[in-house]
């Protein structure tokens, strides 16, 4: 038994040196252990500190990110509506443009449609008047005291002109 009850001098022994080493620990180790445990606690509650800051941080610079892109896709929306507008502008003004021209085209082709039609009835009156001074004259030349020669000329004078 004396191997698991310890004698009374053993236990006084103990009980000093375990005395003397706390006396020691208390006085020479206890301090820095307890700097060394304020620091390290004080390094954690900064790390903490840091680490709130950084999660608001990014909380705002998602934010301001989120903000940034729904005002970049506006912009970008007004771009697009402002080209688009723009582009059926000017569309519109071809079309018009376009209209505006081939109006004047066929206006102008009118008005030479019209001169040469004058041109050509001018040309048809200017034959018909040569034809008849041509019918003219050669009634004035030939002799009509006689139908016969009346008749004959006139014969004459349709076999020309259905010949011309």
């Amino acid at each position: 038994m004396d191997l698991i009850l310890p004698s009374s001098g053993l236990i006084f022994w103990q009980l000093i040196a375990f005395l003397a080493l706390l006396f020691i620990l208390i006085k020479f180790a206890w301090k820095p252990m307890l700097a060394a445990l304020e620091e390290r606690e004080g390094s954690i509650n900064d790390a903490l500190k840091a680490a709130e800051q950084a999660r608001s941080e990014m909380a705002n610079l998602k934010a301001e990110n989120e903000k940034l892109l729904a005002d970049a896709r506006l912009e970008r929306d007004t771009i697009l509506k402002k080209a688009q507008d723009a582009s059926v502008k000017m569309i519109e003004d071809a079309k018009n443009e376009a209209s505006k021209v081939a109006a004047q085209q066929i206006e102008n082709a009118k008005a030479v449609i019209e001169t040469e039609k004058k041109a050509a009835l001018t040309e048809v009156k200017n034959q018909v008047a040569h034809l008849t001074l041509e019918v003219t004259e050669r009634l004035l030349r030939k002799s009509l005291s006689d139908e016969k020669a009346q008749k004959a000329l006139v014969d004459e004078f349709v076999k020309d002109i259905k010949l011309n």
